[in-house]
């Protein structure tokens, strides 16, 4: 099944373009690759292994074919001369220019924190949280912590899932202080859709960092890091409990594809309608950071 996601921009329907796709389809949908993925891919020793291998001088060879494969626009790349990455992950976390993401001033704005696909739940349940159609998991599991998680019944659930061509830089979606970041032990299963829909409880079972983010204008936010398949290391470049400015840089994913969730609470934020009215036909909303995803309801 190929995946599918709209573009924001101009409302196309988009066919996505995966890295590895023959690979992840052998691991997730036969029964001798999935034998593979329990046995060796899903366990941190192959993920930190392979992402070490991305922080080798060698590694560097890959970066153009990578680059030409994902159709990655490296105009908004800070640095576009590929000779001056020294490795392959150095040029994964790359920065990008400020141009190259306008971050929506408004006060009453929330933006996303990040580039990718995104889904969006309001009205959540905490114990029916949705992976995909059919497959559901509950956030206490998920922030190992029931009593927080009960803050945030009856909120809004946003998932953004970045793919390997995405800017892997994640940022903060208000002006606030952020907490130090929680570490959760787990697996490291891929959580591109061909492996949710295989695989129940994804998010609760692989290693994440979450962060209870004291926001301006939202209330307490809570901001969880997903790892995923060969990402070697979540790296916060935050200093907890220091305000921080609305798309301040929090941290960055090493290679792989991963995904930003945040939570907010009940009556907290309105979500723009085009993306709830995607997510109900179950596509994923291309979406930038700094770009407005809601507003406050308050305002």
């Amino acid at each position: 099944m190929d995946i599918y996601y709209m573009d924001r921009k101009t409302g196309e329907k988009k066919k996505e373009v995966v890295a590895g796709d023959r690979l992840i389809r052998w691991m997730y949908e036969t029964k001798r690759g999935n034998g593979f993925l329990e046995m060796m891919i899903k366990k941190k020793v192959f993920s930190s292994f392979y992402g070490g291998l991305q922080d080798l001088p060698i590694s560097k060879k890959k970066i153009k074919a990578f680059i030409k494969e994902l159709d990655i626009d490296m105009n908004e790349a800070e640095i576009q001369d590929l000779s001056s990455y020294r490795t392959f992950n150095d040029f994964f976390v790359r920065r990008l220019k400020k141009e190259a993401r306008i971050v929506s001033e408004a006060k009453e704005a929330l933006i996303s924190p990040a580039d990718g696909r995104m889904l969006v739940y309001e009205n959540i349940d905490i114990k029916k949280l949705i992976q995909v159609k059919g497959q559901e998991y509950s956030m206490g599991e998920l922030i190992q912590n029931t009593e927080l998680a009960q803050q945030y019944e009856g909120g809004v659930c946003i998932i953004v899932r970045l793919n390997p061509s995405d800017y892997h830089r994640f940022h903060f979606p208000d002006e606030g202080i952020p907490e130090a970041a929680v570490r959760i032990k787990g697996d490291y299963y891929s959580v591109n859709p061909i492996a949710l829909r295989k695989k129940a409880r994804i998010y609760c079972q692989n290693k994440r960092e979450i962060t209870l983010f004291q926001s301006e204008n939202f209330d307490d936010i809570l901001m969880l890091e997903v790892g995923a398949t060969c990402v070697g290391s979540i790296i916060q470049t935050y200093i907890s409990k220091k305000r921080v400015a609305k798309g301040e840089e929090k941290g960055y994913f090493k290679f792989g594809g991963s995904t930003v969730i945040l939570f907010l609470k009940p009556d907290t934020v309105k979500i723009d309608e085009d993306i709830l009215n995607y997510t109900k036909e179950g596509l994923e909303t291309k979406v930038n950071m700094g770009e407005r995803i809601g507003f406050g309801k308050t305002s």
